[in-house]
């Protein structure tokens, strides 16, 4: 999946998919038959991701393991992703000599209508950031493209005078338009493709998706607000 086997070293990349995967056939697996002609092909299958999700808490408590953690979430996109990571963190932790605490908090923000970036970011929930003041702060995103949108939460944040901040993405796009932001650690790096699926939504549509897929343009006219 990730091509050369050069490209499947991390390298703080993640597993890179390149440009010329093709990708799996829908029929090879199972998903919600609602979505029939709306998406093109599997990216990445939902097994691939939790073993994924598992090394990324490994690393994570190896780096930062040592003291209490502030985890947040960013939603909507993020809630699964957030939650497979935080048990894995959990188990790590149990199974480990010293008990790390973990607290979790949540923002929402919105970027995105349709399959466009609207630029500005918009945080339409969470609570005071100001808790986070002090803290080990762990963010956590589903998809990082041009970065703008991460570059912004961070510039918020910074200014509570976090003890630290890490920022773990799912996804990070190879996008002309990134500007050179990089995630602490990284699930995969694909594409620049609109995808769904894994609580990623094209107009909160597709969560419902274990996989994540290429949405069509059947889809995307089909779900269009």
């Amino acid at each position: 999946m990730a091509g050369k086997k050069e490209e499947a070293r991390d390298n703080g990349r993640g597993v890179v998919i390149s440009n010329h995967w093709p990708g799996y056939d829908l029929d090879l697996f199972t998903y919600p038959q609602h979505y029939y002609e709306d998406l093109n092909y599997v990216l990445i299958p939902h097994g691939v991701i939790v073993d994924r999700i598992e090394r990324l808490a490994k690393d994570i408590m190896n780096d930062i393991g040592y003291s209490d953690i502030m985890v947040l979430c960013v939603l909507k996109g993020g809630y699964k992703f957030c939650a497979d990571l935080v048990e894995h963190l959990k188990n790590i932790s149990r199974n480990s000599d010293t008990f790390i605490s973990m607290k979790v908090d949540f923002i929402r923000l919105k970027s995105y209508q349709n399959d466009q970036s609207m630029g500005d970011m918009q945080i339409i929930g969470g609570d005071d950031l100001s808790q986070l003041a002090g803290k080990n702060v762990l963010i956590v995103e589903d998809v990082v493209g041009t970065g703008r949108t991460m570059k912004s939460l961070l510039d918020k944040i910074e200014k509570y005078k976090p003890n630290m901040i890490k920022v773990a993405s799912l996804l990070v796009k190879r996008t002309p338009r990134n500007n050179s932001f990089r995630p602490d650690y990284t699930g995969f790096e694909i594409p620049d493709l609109f995808v769904v699926g894994y609580a990623l939504d094209y107009n909160e549509y597709f969560r419902d998706l274990n996989h994540i897929c290429v949405i069509s343009e059947q889809g995307k006219a089909k779900y269009r607000v």
